[in-house]
């Protein structure tokens, strides 16, 4: 059996169509009143899977627990735009600890996400105990590189690298790992909604994601594994400011044709 495939329970299925309707790859069709797979090749995005009435179709190799929906769940529009609209990159943390409930909430969020392909291509690296050793690293790349960022760049020579230049003394940070870095960037904004839910606040740390992708030594000591590269770093915490407005945003830019 293949490692990734989409198997039919012809027993189960009733030849509705409906996994053939919804298949991006046009890879179903209905022969003899049962569903039937054209080619193995497939970018098992589980559409066909997720539709079927009779739960006559399944993913092998794409993970397991699937979980049927019970009604449709709506959020409310206002508040995700004002979500969005509000939203700060925070460095400045309580020393309060995140509980790891809370934790592990941010990380499902980043599983459920969908990725390209069906990939599942990303994982994750929680930095708490770890997190001052891991930081000193790439404070020490950064400090090394700085005279020569200084030449081309006036804002970089009035920045000092502290020993908190990356993370802040935040409680928590999660490296995203990702074959593809879009997956890994996607799964990152779905880890700060159910952050900001939780009461926390993120920062996108692009310079320790640079840090990171830069030194062998920074993916050695947190795991990277070949064929990875570190997609986008989270800081977390609760907030030690509370900001009173939101920023100032150009504009819509937008053509309709």
């Amino acid at each position: 059996m293949k490692q990734r495939q989409v198997i039919v329970d012809t027993d189960k299925c009733i030849g509705c169509g409906l996994c053939r309707n919804v298949c991006v790859a046009h890879n179903l069709v209905i022969h003899d009143k049962k569903a039937k797979i054209v080619l193995d090749e497939c970018v098992m995005c589980g559409q066909c899977s997720a539709v079927c009435p009779k739960r006559a179709i399944s993913l092998v190799g794409c993970g397991s627990g699937q979980m049927e929906k019970a009604g449709d769940a709506r959020l409310a529009p206002d508040d995700i735009l004002n979500t969005i609209r509000f939203r700060r990159s925070v460095r400045s943390f309580q020393e309060t600890e995140i509980p790891q409930r809370v934790i592990e909430q941010i990380l499902e969020a980043g599983r459920l996400t969908h990725t390209a392909k069906n990939m599942q291509d990303v994982s994750y690296v929680v930095l708490t105990a770890g997190k001052d050793r891991v930081e000193k690293m790439a404070v020490t790349l950064f400090r090394a590189i700085k005279p020569v960022a200084n030449l081309f760049s006036p804002m970089t020579r009035n920045n000092q690298i502290s020993d908190q230049f990356f993370f802040f003394s935040a409680p928590a940070v999660i490296v995203i790992l990702a074959k593809d870095k879009t997956n890994g960037v996607l799964a990152a904004q779905n880890m700060e909604f159910v952050a900001e839910a939780n009461g926390l606040g993120v920062l996108y740390s692009g310079f320790f994601t640079m840090a990171a992708n830069m030194s062998r030594k920074i993916k050695k000591e947190i795991g990277v594994p070949k064929g990875k590269k570190v997609a986008m770093t989270l800081v977390l915490g609760y907030p030690n400011v509370k900001f009173l407005r939101s920023t100032p945003h150009k504009e819509l830019e937008v053509r309709y044709m």
